[in-house]
Order: structure tokens, then C-alpha cells, then sequence
């Protein structure tokens, strides 16, 4: 029998009646003949809820401790949902990650997952049964219990997936697909049926939340197809229908491309620019700056350094904008003095827009056309990154959508 990975989120799982339509989805995937497991999140909203009250308690809690609460809201949803298909007639049995095990480095609150222990759910599964293991989380050496990151149970599905050698790995959420854009930006937004790996990871790196980047990169290195579809449509859709639905995040070679320069319009809120102005231009000056900010645990996105002029330079980058208060406080420490910088501005009112597409690599004057169509707009180019398969831009934020509309006007990408 075929194995299938399912995977809900957190607002499939949000009540007791979602969850009991879930049970029924599964079912019927069982019934089907095909050996299913399933990888819920938390219920909506219990995530935060768990970790406000850690921060009503410790400004800086001690993460072991933040992954021993967070983990426990994937606990309660696995067990509701065993709970649910037991009601049902079926037989089901879920598990902590560290009861897999599921062994993770100990990272605590970013771990990663190390190796799975599958012999346990493949005699379950033998045994006719679905198995229900919590997303997020794992075991380190120690016996820690350890948090994959926010969005860490698709990481979990889809390496449950990989190591289970499953045909599919099925991603349930609140929406029914990848889109060209996002649909409440732009209310002409294509699903579309296939998008690649490489595509999909840009994308999501980009600032698509469809998707949590890491779960992609598994999915993309072991070449597991993964489907991205809905699950508030009526769990007893007919098998061949729902089987089909979503879109299918696969192999470049696997599709046809040629015909499409640009796949989608990705953006992301959450930038913030900051620039080290006249430093000096010397061998080592870019890991003098950033060296501090990567200790400080701080990502590191755009980088743009100037032309000299006189021995002098000026150096900009971009940051989360949760980060750039964090970022400030560390260069304008030590790292100004120590580099002898003339100054540090910043600007947390920034936003970056991004066109993707494997396309892009068979069609010329993608960037001369984005350049064009947001100079026709009167929006100002604050910085440029490019890659093989995509073009960043970072515009004031006040722009941001103006911009994902005109793009995805220019490149035509609301037609099939």
C-alpha cells in the first residue's frame, strides 16, 4: 500500500469541529487503501498563547524551558484528533516526536532534525493503523525536548515523509494553493497547478507564508513531492478530485517552464535598511561590520556596498525589521568606533518585492521591464539583489502594493 503524509496547520485543527473534519478527511484517504500519517500544528492562537504567558513571567525565558510549554500544543492536538477517528471507527495512535523518535540537535527554539526512528509507526501502520505524530518538535541527545522553529511542523511532515520514503507528502491549510501573488493584494491572483522546488524556495524565503522555507529545502533535497491544498472544503470531496487539487511543488525538469518568464510576485513587509556611511575601504571591513550582527544570532538579507571615494565607503544592509533595534543598539556599540565610521542610519519603513520565475533563465529584459514598470509607477529603487531565478527589489513601504499590482499587471501573470 501506498504511504501518504498528511499534514494539517493550525487552523484546520482550530476547534473540535474542524478536528472532527479532519478525522473524516483522513478516513476516507484510509479507506482509499493507503497507509496515512498524519502531522497536525496547534490549535490556532495556542502557540502565542503559551508563550505570552512564558513572557508575563520572564522577559528572556530560558528556551529549554520555552520548548518544553510550546511543544505541549501539538500534544493536544494529536491526541484530539486520535480521539476523533477513534469516534469514528478507526483505529489511531499518536505520538510525541521524542516517542518516534524524531532526534533533533539542541538548538533549543531552532533546532533541527538530525535522523527519524520510523520501525515504531511502520508497525503501526502494518497493523492497519493511522498514526498521529506532533509536529515542531523532537528530542535532542539529552532527552530535551526541542522546538523546530514557528512553522516547524511542516519541516516535520515533510521529513516524516522523506524518511518514511512516502509517494506524497499532502500540506492541508486555509488556503487552496501557491498563488502568483497574494490574493488579498491582488484580487486577480492565479492559483497555480505546479510550481518547482527552486521556485517555491525563493518564494517562500521571500516572504511567502504559504510554506515555512525549511520544510521546502527538505523537500527539495530529497525530492519528495509535496502538495500544497485545502482543507475547508468538504472532507468527503471525492479522492480523485481532492488528489489533484492544490498545487504541486515538484521538479524543474518535470514541468514545462519555457513558456513562463515570471512565475509569481513575492513581498515582505518585515525589512529594515540600515547603513554604515563612511567607513573605511579596506580588506575585512564587511566582517567587521556584519561579524558582530551574525554573533548577535541577527539574519542578514540585502548587501550593497559603495564605490570608494577618498579611502572611504559606504556599506547598507537589510534586516528583519524585529531585528533592527537589536541591530542599532549592536553597530552603534563597540563595532562604530572599532571600524571608525563617520555614522549609522537606518530605516524601518522599508519593503521588498520580488519577481520569481525558472523561467527567467531562458527569457531576456525581465529586469529591464520590473525597472520600468515601477519607474512608470514613480517608485524609487532603494536596493537591488538578484539570483539566477529571481530580482529583489527594496521600496519605501508606502509602495509595496502599488508595486505587486503593477508587476503582476506587467507580466501579464493573472492569464493562464
Amino acid at each position: 500500500m501506498a504511504l501518504i503524509v498528511h499534514k494539517y496547520g493550525g487552523t484546520s485543527m482550530g476547534s473540535t469541529e474542524r478536528i472532527k473534519n479532519v478525522a473524516l478527511r483522513v478516513a476516507k484517504w484510509h479507506d482509499a487503501g493507503y497507509q496515512i500519517v498524519v502531522v497536525p500544528s496547534a490549535m490556532s492562537g495556542e502557540t502565542n498563547r503559551l508563550l505570552g504567558m512564558a513572557k508575563e513571567l520572564m522577559a528572556q525565558p530560558d528556551p529549554r524551558e520555552m520548548d518544553m510549554l510550546a511543544s505541549t500544543g501539538e500534544q493536544v492536538s494529536v491526541a484530539l484528533l486520535a480521539m476523533a477517528l477513534k469516534a469514528i471507527g478507526k483505529d489511531a495512535v499518536s505520538y510525541a516526536g521524542w516517542q518516534v523518535a524524531i532526534k533533533t540537535d539542541s538548538a533549543f527554539t531552532k533546532a533541527r532534525i538530525q535522523s527519524i526512528d520510523d520501525a515504531k509507526v511502520r508497525n503501526d501502520l502494518d497493523a492497519g493503523r493511522i498514526v498521529i505524530i506532533t509536529g515542531f518538535q523532537g528530542v535532542d541527545a539529552d532527552g530535551n525536548i526541542a522546538t523546530l522553529g514557528r512553522g516547524g511542523s511542516d519541516t516535520s511532515a515533510v521529513a516524516v515523509a522523506v524518511a518514511m520514503k512516502a509517494e506524497e507528502c499532502l500540506i492541508f491549510t486555509d488556503v487552496d494553493g501557491v498563488y502568483t501573488t497574494d490574493p488579498r493584494v491582488v484580487t486577480d491572483a492565479r492559483r497555480l497547478k505546479t510550481v518547482t522546488f527552486e521556485e517555491m524556495l525563493e518564494m517562500a524565503s521571500l516572504g511567502s507564508k504559504v510554506l515555512q522555507i525549511r520544510s521546502v529545502e527538505f523537500a527539495g533535497n530529497y525530492k519528495m513531492p509535496t502538495r500544497v491544498l485545502s482543507s475547508m472544503t468538504d472532507p468527503m470531496l471525492p479522492l480523485e478530485i481532492e488528489a489533484r487539487s492544490g498545487t504541486l511543488i515538484s521538479f524543474e525538469e518535470d514541468t514545462n517552464m519555457e513558456h513562463a518568464a515570471i512565475t509569481g510576485i513575492a513581498f515582505n513587509r518585515d525589512e529594515a535598511k540600515i547603513t554604515v556611511l563612511g567607513v573605511p575601504d579596506r580588506p575585512g571591513i564587511a566582517y567587521q561590520i556584519l561579524g558582530p550582527v551574525a554573533d548577535a544570532n541577527i539574519e542578514v538579507d540585502m548587501i550593497i556596498q559603495n564605490q570608494s571615494v577618498a579611502g572611504k565607503t559606504d556599506f547598507t544592509f537589510t534586516v528583519a525589521r524585529g531585528e533592527y533595534q537589536r541591530s542599532m543598539e549592536v553597530l552603534n556599540g563597540s563595532v562604530k568606533e572599532h571600524i571608525g565610521a563617520g555614522s549609522i542610519a537606518g530605516d524601518a519603513k522599508v519593503s521588498k518585492v520580488s519577481v520569481v520565475g525558472v523561467g527567467m533563465r531562458s527569457h531576456v529584459g525581465i529586469a529591464s521591464q520590473m525597472f520600468r514598470t515601477l519607474s512608470e509607477e514613480g517608485i524609487n529603487i532603494l536596493m537591488i539583489s538578484t539570483s539566477e531565478i529571481k530580482i529583489s527589489v527594496l521600496i519605501d513601504e508606502k509602495y509595496m502594493e502599488l508595486a505587486v499590482r503593477a508587476l503582476h499587471k506587467a507580466f501579464e501573470l493573472e492569464s493562464a
